[in-house]
């Protein structure tokens, strides 16, 4: 899904010991400011290492409503976040997806962490892994939504803020309440231990997605699986590059919650 670009602010440092723990090193948790100092305003962001947590209220034109996000921890590369939304649709909006709410690793319509401690871009015939594991929540009757991996590709390693992508791939671990994707279904496919529904469609930039047969709250994958299984059919080329990958969930509508209790990516 189009998501339009945030408005960035630079986070305070974390403080000096831990950063110097953490270049020397060592496994350090560290303590964020927890949900009770939640970040509501659109476009919120929360620095946390390598990431950062984006209030992505791209599509609230659609509707009406509030989310939050906040942050947790933060352990090494590992990173705990939440958020909470509640959100009604226009007349004649109710399909259409109100947020993303989702941690950030790379490209979003430019670079707001450090580019090099990132490892992106990452081009696709190179065949690098990129490890991702992520346990999370979601509540009761949590409206229409899912819980979907988000990955940005371009034609060249030197993306900025101005450069559309070519490709976006979502990958779809969660979704409730009737969600559905994108286009048309194209296939079926076998990774990580799991089937999914591919599903092909365009808003300017081809969208592919993979939807998880069975809903999963715990994902260990490797997202180099899935552009090769592109690839295979012929819906990507080797010559794109991976530039962002986002975790979280779209809401269409509804009231609820999503806590990522750990999640990571580790490329190469």
């Amino acid at each position: 899904m189009q998501h339009r670009r945030p408005r960035l602010s630079r986070r305070a440092k974390i403080a000096t010991a831990a950063v110097t723990a953490l270049a020397a090193g060592a496994s350090v948790t560290i303590a964020m400011a927890g949900e009770s100092a939640k970040k509501c305003a659109a476009f919120d962001t929360i620095t946390m290492g390598k990431y950062y947590v984006n209030n992505n209220l791209w599509g609230q034109d659609d509707g009406t409503g509030t989310q939050c996000v906040w942050d947790n921890s933060r352990s090494g590369d590992t990173i705990a976040w939440g958020t909470d939304y509640r959100w009604t649709s226009k007349a004649g909006k109710e399909n259409a997806v109100k947020s993303y709410a989702s941690s950030v690793l790379g490209w979003h319509w430019g670079w707001k962490t450090d580019k090099a401690s990132t490892e992106l871009p990452v081009r696709v015939g190179d065949r690098k892994p990129i490890k991702t594991s992520w346990q999370f929540s979601v509540s009761s009757n949590p409206g229409t939504m899912n819980v979907a991996y988000d990955l940005w590709l371009h034609s060249k390693n030197t993306a900025d803020w101005q450069d559309k992508p070519t490709d976006e791939i979502m990958v779809w671990l969660n979704r409730q309440g009737g969600a559905g994707p994108l286009g048309s279904k194209v296939g079926r496919v076998s990774l990580g231990g799991a089937l999914w529904d591919i599903y092909e469609g365009d808003i300017g930039w081809k969208v592919h997605s993979f939807v998880r047969v069975a809903n999963t709250t715990k994902a260990t994958l490797n997202l180099d699986d899935f552009t090769q299984a592109l690839v295979r059919r012929k819906l990507l080329s080797n010559d794109k590059y991976v530039s962002g990958i986002e975790a979280g969930t779209e809401v269409f509508r509804g009231s609820g919650r999503l806590d990522t209790k750990a999640y990571s990516v580790d490329i190469g």
